[in-house]
């Protein structure tokens, strides 16, 4: 089957800061994306959060993210940037919601799903709960790539694996800013939408917690995250939520959100 490019988008794009974010309901969101794949186009998602959108400042990264057939607001600071700036009511559409929900619809629609990334254990868990959860879903398949940089992975292979399971829908998780590398890279080649949820895998494994509700509505997320696991990610979010605040602040008082060429 000869690869498709993503029709026109039917949701509209908004620039936040460094990024360019989908609006939209969760559900038009999520139709959306299950039209692409449906029609097996070769196309690609990403879920913005705070870290990927201070990755953003680097311009390659920045046009790959802003190239996205989808960028959803996953991050609850993105979401109120959104709609300070914009005057939008927007949702959250995060990939820890959109894996399930993508699983649940792909069952009903008939789309083959593949998982790609994670651990082999991780993997064989997620297939099992998806199949006890989802009547008549089809898995096509499963594939956990060696840790290795980009550059030294084959990706036409990683498309004829992927192609010849006859997928229409691809779940990534190699973590921001390689998965959102790979898919932009495999974007032509794979005939399937492709959707970077990232720790989602985890979380849906049974591997990993989510923070309470309130935590997340009060953007608390990345505390909670901390919490469980300081040692890694302290200078993380030390680093890149400092930043954050620092181009936020520079869009209240210069009133441009678009900070792509003032960062």
């Amino acid at each position: 089957m000869t690869s498709t490019t993503a029709p026109a988008r039917a949701l509209p794009k908004h620039p936040v800061l460094t990024v360019s974010l989908t609006t939209g309901s969760f559900d038009e969101q999520l139709e959306s994306i299950l039209a692409l794949a449906r029609d097996r186009c070769s196309a690609y998602v990403c879920c913005v959060n705070v870290h990927m959108a201070i990755e953003a400042l680097e311009p390659v990264f920045s046009k790959i993210v802003n190239e996205a057939d989808l960028a959803t607001p996953d991050g609850v600071p993105m979401l109120h940037v959104l709609n300070i700036f914009h005057h939008a009511k927007q949702e959250r559409v995060p990939g820890n919601d959109l894996m399930p929900a993508l699983l649940a619809r792909a069952a009903t629609q008939g789309i083959g799903v593949f998982l790609y990334g994670g651990q082999p254990d991780t993997l064989r868990t997620i297939s099992a709960r998806a199949n006890q959860e989802n009547e008549g879903i089809r898995i096509a398949g499963t594939h956990s790539p060696p840790f290795a940089p980009l550059e030294r992975m084959d990706l036409d292979e990683e498309a004829e694996r992927i192609n010849s399971s006859g997928a229409g829908l691809v779940l990534v998780s190699l973590g921001c800013p390689k998965q959102e590398r790979f898919m932009a890279a495999m974007k032509g080649r794979v005939n399937a939408v492709m959707v970077g949820v990232g720790g989602a895998f985890l979380l849906y494994a049974g591997l990993d917690k989510r923070a309470p509700k309130w935590m997340r509505d009060f953007s608390l997320e990345w505390l909670y995250r901390l919490w469980l696991e300081p040692g890694r990610l302290w200078k993380r979010y030390l680093v890149t939520n400092t930043r954050f605040v620092i181009l936020y602040l520079k869009a209240r008082i210069t009133g441009q959100v678009d900070q792509r060429r003032m960062a």
